[in-house]
C-alpha cells in the first residue's frame, strides 16, 4: 500500500472528525479517483499510481479554474483554488526553475536538437531522467519551444 495513499486516507478520517465537509469531499474524491485508477488498470495502489492520479486531478482542477475565471465565477474559482492547494500537499515539490533550465539545456545538447521539429527527442530525453517524476512536462514543453528556433 502506498504511503501517500495511506496519508490521504488518514487525513480523510481527521477531516471527518473535524466535520470539515469541504476537505472531506475533496479528499474522498481523490480517494475514489485513485481506487478507480487502480481498478481500471487492475493494479495495486502504489506511490506512482497515487501520484499520477493526484497530478491528473490537480491539472483538471486548474483547467476548470481557468474556465471559471473566464466565466466570472469567483465562488467556484475560490473553491477550486482551495482544493488544488489541498491536493498539492500530497505531491512532491517540483524542480527549481534554474535546475529545470539546466536539465533542458543538457537534454537539448545531448539530443542535438536544432529546431522545434526535434522537440520530441528533447522531451523523450527528459522523461528518461531520474528527475522525471518531478517535472511538469506541460511547462517544459513551453520552455523547450522557447529555446528551440
Amino acid at each position: 500500500m502506498s504511503a501517500i495513499y495511506e496519508k490521504l486516507r488518514a487525513d480523510i478520517i481527521v477531516a471527518m472528525k473535524a466535520r470539515d465537509s469541504a476537505t472531506t469531499l475533496a479528499l474522498r474524491t481523490a480517494d475514489a479517483a485513485i481506487k478507480r485508477a487502480a481498478m481500471d488498470g487492475n493494479k495495486e495502489i502504489d506511490d506512482a499510481l497515487a501520484l499520477a492520479t493526484l497530478r491528473k486531478a490537480v491539472k483538471n482542477l486548474a483547467d476548470a479554474r481557468t474556465e471559471f475565471e473566464k466565466g466570472g465565477r469567483a465562488d467556484l474559482v475560490a473553491a477550486n483554488t482551495v482544493e488544488i492547494a489541498l491536493l498539492e500537499k500530497y505531491l512532491p515539490a517540483g524542480l527549481e526553475a534554474a535546475k529545470l533550465e539546466a536539465l533542458i539545456a543538457e537534454a537539448i545538447a545531448a539530443t542535438g536538437a536544432q529546431s522545434k521539429k526535434d522537440m520530441g527527442k528533447v522531451i523523450g530525453a527528459l522523461k528518461q531522467r531520474p528527475e522525471a517524476p518531478l517535472i511538469d512536462f506541460g511547462a517544459v514543453s513551453k520552455l523547450v519551444q522557447a529555446k528551440l528556433p
